[in-house]
């Protein structure tokens, strides 16, 4: 990943090849925000705007040559829109500019960013931002030309044979905070936190023939080995069927690679509170019996973005030596149209003795996560947390930028206060209880589908069904967690990593209510 410092280098004299500077819009047209640069320059830029295409907008990234006033060989300009009405800019206004600006830089080795980050929240807004747009996936790109025996060149086989640029290789944060002990703190935060998106994203960018529920179980064991308190147990297919996970198994069947179901659990030595993460992850979903149409099936190798974020947060939480307990459950199956797939009207027993009558096999990602978050609920959590690319309806309801969140009042509201908090996106959503008999089952304790109308809300509902009055929280990331189309801001194409900062800012909040005194 790329390595981030704190400096007070001057922006003028920092030698790197690219030096990056905010624009704001103005009433006026548009200014460049920086007390550091000369003031010459400043004007020069400004006059200069509109010929060079600047407009200060929120995701503009514009390159120019640095001249002679800059020890930087580029100078980069990001837009942070317009400013609030007290004359400041948000937090995350400024972590998605550096992040605009990160993703411009690929291929550079180094840069210097600065943007305002005088205080903890803005340094940290911009380092996070710096680092999740500092992200590109080039596993499967190849370069060099093969030789007479197929061989690719040294060269090319010492790097991994890439020709996609990586990410820029270095990063110095602009701070007069660059000594202070809060901001250093931040910076280090920073970086865990972008590694657990950065591997989430890699993750749901694999492809589904590598990532499937027993190399996923590998893939989990790969990120908690040398983590201090972090202990990795998968059951693999058999133990599923003998255990009574009937939701995993069934799900699994239609698969010639069978479910798993993986526990990861992050246990410090004196945990002050204990915390659930239970993650859908259908690792590729062809809709099963009830298949999907053909147009965009490839993005489906996404359904199991919740898992991979529940995984990187368990491991970022045990990095940052959290002192709450935290166990993800990723509930791990490929839905296929096998002979032996389950089949429309078949009756499947959850774990713990719920029936669920199977009217639709691609609502399958309910059926996994009920089997995960009673197993959570069991082993005595204070809160469960399940997180899931669950339902179109939420795209429907939404968009694809926004993602949703139902369950208890009390959980609902703290996991919005912590998106908030993160920078991510999500919308509380209820859970009505007429809409239960859309859930009814003729046969069955309850049935896994139902109307179109409401559905988001009736999957909700469904999992409600295996959680009970526990607190509690879902949250659907459908479109959210895979980005179809161009990226912006920190945000990349194809996966995400949605949903890891808010869990973990959700985490913390827990941390730091048990640290309050007693009222």
């Amino acid at each position: 990943m790329t390595d981030v410092t704190l400096s007070s280098k001057n922006p003028t004299a920092v030698k790197a090849e690219a030096l990056v500077v905010a624009t704001a819009q103005t009433s006026d047209g548009v200014a460049v925000v920086s007390d550091q640069l000369p003031t010459d320059l400043l004007t020069q830029l400004e006059t200069l705007a509109p010929q060079l295409g600047v407009t200060g907008a929120r995701d503009e990234v514009r390159k120019i040559p640095a001249g002679d006033k800059l020890a930087a060989d580029v100078l980069v300009l990001t837009g942070l829109g317009e400013r609030t009405e007290d004359g400041t800019f948000t937090v995350e206004t400024l972590r998605r500019a550096a992040g605009a600006a990160t993703r411009e830089l690929a291929g550079l080795a180094s840069a210097a960013i600065a943007l305002p980050a005088s205080d903890d929240a803005e340094i940290t807004a911009v380092t996070e931002g710096a680092l999740l747009g500092a992200y590109a996936f080039n596993r499967y790109r190849t370069s060099g030309k093969a030789t007479k025996d197929g061989a690719k060149d040294a060269k090319d086989a010492k790097n991994g044979a890439r020709n996609g640029k990586d990410p820029v290789a270095a990063i110095e944060i602009l701070t007069p905070l660059h000594k202070n002990a809060k901001a250093k703190l931040a910076a280090e935060r920073a970086e865990i936190l972008a590694a657990a998106v950065h591997a989430t994203r890699d993750l749901v960018n694999t492809a589904p023939n590598e990532l499937y529920p027993a190399t996923f179980a590998d893939a989990a064991k790969a990120a908690a080995k040398d983590v201090k308190h972090l202990k990795v147990t998968v059951l693999d297919d058999k133990q599923l069927a003998s255990g009574g996970y009937g939701g995993l198994t069934a799900v699994g069947q239609g698969s010639s690679r069978g479910p798993r179901l993986v526990k990861v659990a992050y246990t410090p030595a004196k945990p002050t509170a204990k915390v659930a993460l239970v993650g859908k992850g259908i690792t590729f979903d062809s809709g099963g019996i009830s298949i999907k149409p053909a147009a965009g099936m490839e993005a489906m190798k996404s359904d199991m973005a919740g898992a991979a974020a529940v995984l990187s947060t368990v491991v970022a939480a045990a990095k940052l030596n959290l002192p709450v307990a935290v166990t993800g459950y990723l509930c791990l199956a490929e839905n296929m149209p096998g002979g032996n797939a389950q089949r429309p009207a078949d009756v499947i027993t959850i774990y713990g003795g719920k029936t669920v009558e199977v009217l639709n096999t691609d609502a399958e990602g309910r059926i996994v996560m009920a089997d995960g978050l009673v197993s959570a609920v069991e082993d005595g959590h204070d809160v469960v947390l399940d997180i899931a690319t669950l339902t179109g309806a939420q795209m429907v309801a939404l968009g694809n930028r926004t993602s949703a969140v139902m369950g208890t009042d009390a959980v609902r509201d703290e996991v919005k206060a912590a998106a908030d908090a993160s920078g991510e996106l999500f919308w509380p959503m209820p859970l009505p209880e007429e809409l239960k008999t859309n859930i009814k089952s003729k046969v069955a304790d309850v049935a896994n589908s139902g109307p179109r109308w409401g559905g988001m809300l009736n999957a909700g509902l469904f999992l409600q069904t295996f959680v009970g009055d526990h607190p509690w929280a879902h949250l659907d990331i459908a479109g959210p967690a895979f980005n179809e189309g161009g990226a912006h801001g920190y945000t990349s194409g194809g996966g995400t990593g949605v949903g890891v900062r808010t869990l973990l800012s959700f985490i913390e909040g827990r941390a730091a209510a048990a640290a309050l005194p007693a009222k």
